[in-house]
Order: structure tokens, then sequence, then C-alpha cells
């Protein structure tokens, strides 16, 4: 039920769930970098947006882009959280292992 209780909007639909995706290979990821300072006290960290796949993944992924970075972060909602204005590194990783980009913000 997803702790919705009632919707005035008569077109309302639940978002199917995403819990059993499939990880798509590198090539086929469409990822995108942004830098983002909204909401953090005015401290940077680099987004990367798009993953799509199973949270196991996700999680990985951002654990070896941190690692690369030397820094820390999350990865939780489909997005990876790097600490630090780090989207060179994060480019230059991401396209070293074959990851898809389809922009730079």
């Amino acid at each position: 039920m997803r702790g919705f209780v009632y919707s005035t909007d008569p077109g309302f639909q639940f978002e199917p769930e995403q819990e059993n995706l499939e990880t798509l290979p590198p090539a086929k990821q469409k990822l995108r970098i942004r830098l983002d300072t909204k909401h953090r006290a005015g401290k940077a960290v680099t987004l990367v947006e798009g993953f799509s796949g199973t949270d196991e993944d996700l999680q990985e992924l951002g654990k070896k882009l941190k690692s690369y970075c030397g820094t820390g972060g999350s990865a939780k909602d489909r997005e990876i959280i790097v600490q630090g204005d780090q989207r060179d590194k994060v480019l230059q990783w991401l396209q070293k292992n074959g990851y898809t980009l389809s922009k730079r913000i």
C-alpha cells in the first residue's frame, strides 16, 4: 500500500515497483554527472544519476567511485552522492570502465 491513504487526483496511479530490476551492462547505462549544493549547507557534492539496476549493484558502484575519489558519500534512490566537486575524477573512472554518459552538467 506504500503509505498512501487518499488522492484527489482522478488520474493517480502508483508507479510500478522497481525492486527486481536487472542491472544493465556499463555500456548501456545512461548516467549523468552533476554538481549539487542545494540543502547541503553550501557544501558541494557530485551526483551520478540515472543508474538502472539492483540496489546492490548501485551500492557497489558507489563504493568504487568513493574509493577512487578518496572521499565519502552514499548511494540510494538510484543516485550516487560523492562528497566534494569530484566530477572530473568520476567522469574519468566511468569512462575508463566502459560506462556511457548522457550529459555532464
